[in-house]
């Protein structure tokens, strides 16, 4: 068995709500939402954050943000937040990257009170 969550998920040890999946990437409900759609994007491959990517990890950022957007108009969320934590000071409590779509307020007081560090639960 996997230790890192995320690769669990991604090598389907772990179950999740999936959303979407290819062979790069896969999107997940966050089982602790910081918001009324609260989606996780990975990369199947581990990369541990934003902090340890090299030139060769271009192309999956890029996909991790257009499949963010994908979902975004899937979903039908006119407005949305994506988010990387990157390291234990910057929130990020899996060490694995993953970029969090947010959204579904009904309004911008909500947006507002939503504190960064819980994004990483």
């Amino acid at each position: 068995m996997t230790t890192c969550v995320f690769c669990g998920i991604a090598k389907k040890e772990i179950p999740s709500s999936a959303v979407f999946e290819d062979l790069e990437v896969m999107a997940f409900k966050d089982i602790q939402p910081s918001a009324p759609v609260h989606y996780l994007v990975i990369p199947k491959e581990h990369i541990q954050s934003i902090a340890h990517l090299e030139g060769n990890h271009k192309e999956v950022i890029s996909k991790l943000i257009f499949t963010a957007k994908e979902l975004a108009i899937k979903f039908g969320l006119k407005g949305y937040k994506l988010v990387f934590n990157v390291g234990k000071e910057g929130g990020q409590v899996i060490d694995h990257l993953h970029l969090h779509l947010l959204g579904g307020w009904n309004n911008k007081k909500d947006i507002d009170i939503l504190p960064h560090p819980s994004l990483d639960k």
